[in-house]
């Protein structure tokens, strides 16, 4: 098989020529074999909706040359279209905040423009995943945005199945008005109530569980896009930031805004414990449903035996005849996953750090990006790790940029606040 060599910080490996993808993206799919599932495919299109608004804002602010941002705007809705999906090789778990993922899209974004442009994939002087694609961005602004609008994309859809339900119990609540039965408490007879009322109060939580998901919706349209890596917008261009929401509201087709305090956007994630345990109550709920009907079905001869439920399949491998009621186990069964996976978001979300914090030792050559580049950038950072040495002495070393010059863009005040009054001449 014919391979193309790449390298990052880590090393050198063949990466195959015809691969979209890059040498990051292997070393993610190598390290993260946890799951063996692959990014939902919604959550690759938010990722890329992403891309796309961020080449479009980044070409209209000046700081991407046109062609290039045209031929990663070109990429983009190729891949909205669904082709090259099977360029996106990293597992759905994955360590280092999602950079795995993003830098996935980054690679097949990149190689599939520099096809564009003409140039033969690997030929990052033409199109770079970092400097060009990722321009304005960091995988802790990008990920967290890509995972709203995921979450905005698929909600609709889990209302709309759960307003058939609701309708469903409406409907056997007129039907089986004038059936009584007895009323339980502790599963011991009580008083009677109609079978009615019973599905009635089924509608009735599965009504809350969806007037619950619709207001949580409005949470997930706040967005840390343009915080960068930690919030203060490091390497983001006042053009950009005022105006980037608008343009990924554009594409996304959805009504998002700017959190208004991008460092506490980008270091709480408590919006999606939010949705996380909403969807967990709505499981509980459901679940609950399911068990009330698996127990008023119990029988035919021995239980209650006061519904019956239609049955799906053979209940028994050595039991002639048993049916079980399959739907409402396995739906509790799906409760039981969802209750999980809340666990899991909840404790993702208690435990969230910025990369800015992992690599502190580094960070400072983040700033140098967009004046020498991301790869010159990482390679000066692994050396000042190696030597000792700080990155500003090897910068200055190596004649990159003038004393002056590197003075000015390593000011605290540029490197830790926010550009909100710069956003605002550029609005005015």
């Amino acid at each position: 098989m014919l391979s193309r060599m790449e390298h990052d910080s880590i090393g050198a490996l063949n990466v195959p020529a015809e691969a979209y993808y890059g040498v990051q993206s292997m070393h993610a799919a190598t390290n993260f074999q946890i799951t063996h599932r692959l990014l939902h495919p919604v959550l690759i299109d938010s990722i890329v909706m992403v891309k796309k608004a961020a080449a479009i804002t980044n070409e209209k602010s000046g700081k991407l040359d046109q062609q290039i941002a045209q031929a990663i705007i070109q990429a983009c809705d190729e891949i909205l279209d669904g082709n090259l999906r099977d360029q996106f090789i990293v597992d759905a778990i994955q360590g280092g905040a999602g950079t795995s993922a993003n830098m996935n899209a980054n690679e097949v974004i990149a190689n599939r423009a520099i096809e564009i442009l003409g140039g033969t994939k690997g030929d990052y002087s033409i199109v770079h995943p970092n400097d060009h694609v990722n321009m304005s961005q960091s995988t802790n602004d990008v990920i967290p945005t890509a995972g709203k609008i995921t979450v905005l994309k698929l909600l609709p859809q889990t209302i709309k199945e759960l307003e058939k339900l609701e309708k469903a119990m409406e409907e056997k609540e007129a039907e089986f008005d004038d059936i009584l039965k007895m009323g339980r408490t502790q599963l011991q007879d009580a008083v009677p109530m109609r079978l009615g009322q019973s599905f009635g109060a089924f509608a009735h939580v599965l009504k809350r569980d969806i007037k619950r998901l619709k207001n949580v919706m409005d949470e997930m349209k706040v967005l840390n896009i343009g915080a960068t890596a930690i919030g203060t917008a490091i390497n983001v261009d006042p053009y950009y930031l005022a105006n980037i929401s608008y343009e990924l509201s554009k594409v996304a087709g959805i009504s998002l805004k700017q959190a208004d305090d991008l460092i506490d956007a980008t270091q709480n994630l408590d919006g999606f414990v939010s949705v996380s345990g909403v969807l967990k109550t709505c499981a509980v709920d459901i679940s609950k449903i399911s068990n009330d009907l698996r127990l008023m079905s119990s029988g035919p001869r021995t239980g209650l035996s006061e519904i019956n439920l239609p049955a799906r399949q053979n209940g028994s491998s050595i039991m002639p005849g048993k049916i079980n009621s399959v739907i409402p186990e396995v739906v509790s069964q799906v409760a039981y996953l969802i209750i999980g996976h809340d666990y899991t978001i909840t404790m993702a979300a208690e435990a969230g750090q910025c990369e800015e914090y992992i690599e502190k030792s580094v960070g400072i050559s983040t700033a140098l990006c967009p004046y020498i580049g991301y790869a010159k950038s990482a390679e000066i950072a692994k050396k000042s790790l190696k030597t000792g040495i700080s990155v500003k002495e090897l910068v200055l070393e190596e004649g990159l940029l003038k004393e002056e010059e590197l003075k000015e863009i390593l000011k605290p005040e540029k490197m830790t606040q926010p550009m909100r009054e710069k956003v605002m001449k550029a609005v005015s």
